[in-house]
C-alpha cells in the first residue's frame, strides 16, 4: 500500500496520488453507500419474513431454515468475492469503486424480485417455497455480496489516515441509521392495512414499496460512486497471497481480542435481529396496531443521531469496552424488566422502554468499527504483522452468522408457540399463548442476550481503555523507530 501524502492528518493531509484532499464529499459519499445497501438489507430484515408468512403462506420455520442455509453459502461467496477483488487489477476509477457501479442494478433487481405478490396465487407450496429460496440466495449471497465486500473494504483506500477512517465509520453508521429511520418509520404506513378489524400486510403494496426502494438504492449507490475518491494504491494480490479459510479460523482461535469481539457481536446481532424479526408480529398480532411500529421506530432512532458526537466522546472519555459494557447492561435490564410488565393494553409505555433499550444498543453499534481497529492494533502488537483483511473477513462472516442465527431462531420460535401463517386476504387471529410467546421473544430473550454481550466484553474481550492506550503508544514508538531507521 503506497501513497504520496504527508504522514499526519492533523493539518493539511495533502493530495494523495494527485487527487483532491479528503473531505466532506468523501464522508457523505461513503454514507450514501451504506444508505444504498440498507435500502435492500433493512427492507429484508423488517419485512421479508412477514411477507412470506402473512402474504405468501410460507411456514416461518422454513423461512428461518433458509436464513441458516444462505449463511453457509455466504462462507464461500464472501471469501470468493474477497479474493476476486484482491486479485483484480485497479482501473482508472480505482480498485473497489468500480464494483459499486457493477453491483448496483443487480442487487436492486434481485431485491425487488423477492417481494412479488403474484406468487401468493400459486397453488403449489413447493413453487412458492422455491421462489423464496432462489430469489433470496441471488440477492443475499450473490448480488449483495458483490457490492458489500468491495464497499466495506473501500474505506482503507479513501484515506490512509486513522482519523479519516474513523470519520468514515461514523458516517457509514449514520447512513445505516437514516435507512432504518426511513424504512421502519415510513413504510409501515404504506404497506400495513386493516382487514376485518385485523391489522395485516398488503402484498401488492409491499411489491410496489420494494420496487421503489430498489430504484432509490440505485440512486444512493450512484452518489457513492460519484462522490468518493480512492487515494491509496493497493496492488493486486498474486496467487497464493490471500489467506485461506483455515488460516482465518486459526487467527480467530489464537486472538482473545478477536474472539471476544466476535462473541459480543454474535450475541448482539442475535438479540437485535430477533427483536427486528419479531417487531412486525408484535405490532400486528400482539398490539393489533398497524401504525405503532412507525411511532416506536421513530422514538428509538431519532435520539441515536446524537451519537454522531456523543459516541466518540464516550469512547475516548471512558473507553470503548467500558462504554459498551455499561450500555449493554442498561439496555438488557430494561428489556428484561419490560417482559414482566403487562403492556398489551399499554403500547405507549412499551414504546418508551423500547426506545431506551434501542438507544443503548445504538451506542455499541456506533463504536463497533472502532472496536475492530483496536483489535487490528492488538494483533499487530501480538504478532508483529498487520492483518486488516483477515480480521475484517472473520468479523464480517461472524456478523452474517449472527444474522442467520437470529433469522433461524425467529422462524423456529414462532412455530414453537403455534404461530399460524396465512395467505393474502386471510384473517387469522393468534391464540393468547402464541401472543405471550411473541412478547417473550421480543423482550426477555433479547434482554438476556444483551446482558451476555456485556459479560463477553468484560470477561473475554481484553482491550480495556488502559490496554488500548498502551497498544497505541507501542505502535507509535514502532512507527517512529522504523521511520528513523529508513532515514539513517
Amino acid at each position: 500500500m503506497s501513497t504520496s501524502a504527508v504522514s499526519s492528518p492533523q493539518g493539511d493531509p495533502g493530495v494523495l496520488k494527485g487527487k483532491r484532499p479528503f473531505g466532506m464529499r468523501d464522508r457523505v459519499g461513503y454514507m450514501f453507500g451504506d444508505f444504498g445497501n440498507d435500502f435492500t438489507f433493512i427492507l429484508q430484515m423488517l419485512f421479508f419474513m412477514l411477507f412470506y408468512t402473512k402474504v405468501v403462506g410460507i411456514n416461518p420455520a422454513h423461512v428461518g431454515l433458509l436464513f441458516g442455509a444462505a449463511r453457509l453459502i455466504d462462507a464461500f461467496t464472501d471469501v470468493g468475492m474477497g479474493r476476486l477483488v484482491d486479485t483484480a487489477k485497479p482501473t482508472r476509477a480505482g480498485k473497489f469503486r468500480p464494483w459499486i457501479a457493477r453491483g448496483a442494478i443487480p442487487v436492486a433487481l434481485a431485491s425487488a424480485l423477492m417481494y412479488q405478490s403474484f406468487i401468493a396465487g400459486w397453488d403449489s407450496y413447493g413453487a412458492r417455497l422455491a421462489w423464496m429460496c432462489v430469489t433470496y440466495v441471488i440477492w443475499g449471497s450473490i448480488t449483495y455480496t458483490m457490492i458489500n465486500i468491495p464497499y466495506g473494504s473501500m474505506a482503507s483506500v479513501i484515506s490512509p489516515f486513522p482519523k479519516h477512517r474513523a470519520e468514515l465509520s461514523v458516517w457509514r453508521s449514520t447512513g445505516a441509521q437514516l435507512a432504518i429511520l426511513a424504512l421502519s418509520v415510513g413504510l409501515p404506513y404504506i404497506v400495513y392495512v386493516e382487514a376485518d378489524g385485523q391489522a395485516t400486510l398488503s402484498g401488492s403494496r409491499m411489491t410496489m414499496a420494494a420496487i421503489v426502494c430498489s430504484v432509490i438504492a440505485v440512486v444512493w449507490y450512484a452518489l457513492c460512486y460519484l462522490l468518493v475518491t480512492e487515494r491509496v494504491e493497493v496492488p493486486a494480490k498474486v496467487s497464493g497471497e490471500s489467506m485461506s479459510f483455515g488460516q482465518l479460523f486459526g487467527s480467530l482461535v489464537k486472538s482473545r481480542a478477536l474472539m471476544g469481539i466476535v462473541l459480543a457481536a454474535l450475541l448482539l446481532l442475535i438479540s437485535n435481529f430477533l427483536v427486528s424479526g419479531m417487531l412486525g408480529y408484535l405490532m400486528l398480532d400482539y398490539f393489533n396496531d398497524r401504525s405503532l411500529q412507525s411511532v416506536a421506530q421513530f422514538a428509538a432512532l431519532l435520539p441515536a443521531f446524537s451519537l454522531i458526537l456523543l459516541a466518540p466522546w464516550l469512547g475516548t472519555k471512558f473507553g470503548k469496552r467500558e462504554t459498551g459494557v455499561a450500555s449493554m447492561l442498561i439496555g438488557g435490564l430494561v428489556m428484561i424488566g419490560t417482559y414482566f410488565l403487562n403492556l398489551q393494553g399499554a403500547p405507549k409505555t412499551w414504546v418508551v422502554l423500547y426506545a431506551i433499550a434501542q438507544f443503548c444498543i445504538s451506542i455499541f453499534n456506533f463504536l463497533v468499527w472502532a472496536f475492530i481497529t483496536d483489535v487490528i492494533d492488538a494483533e499487530e502488537v501480538r504478532t508483529g504483522e498487520r492483518n486488516d483483511g483477515t480480521i475484517y473477513a472473520v468479523y464480517s462472516w461472524a456478523r452474517k452468522m449472527g444474522q442467520a442465527a437470529a433469522g433461524l431462531l425467529t422462524g423456529v420460535l414462532l412455530s414453537a408457540v403455534g404461530y399460524q401463517s396465512g395467505k393474502a386476504g386471510e384473517t387469522i387471529v393468534q391464540s393468547q399463548e402464541t401472543l405471550n410467546g411473541i412478547w417473550m421473544f421480543s423482550t426477555l430473550i433479547p434482554g438476556l442476550m444483551l446482558v451476555a454481550v456485556a459479560l463477553a466484553l468484560q470477561f473475554v474481550y481484553p482491550l480495556s481503555k488502559k490496554v488500548v492506550e498502551q497498544n497505541v503508544a507501542f505502535l507509535q514508538a514502532k512507527r517512529e523507530k522504523q521511520e528513523a531507521e529508513s532515514l539513517a
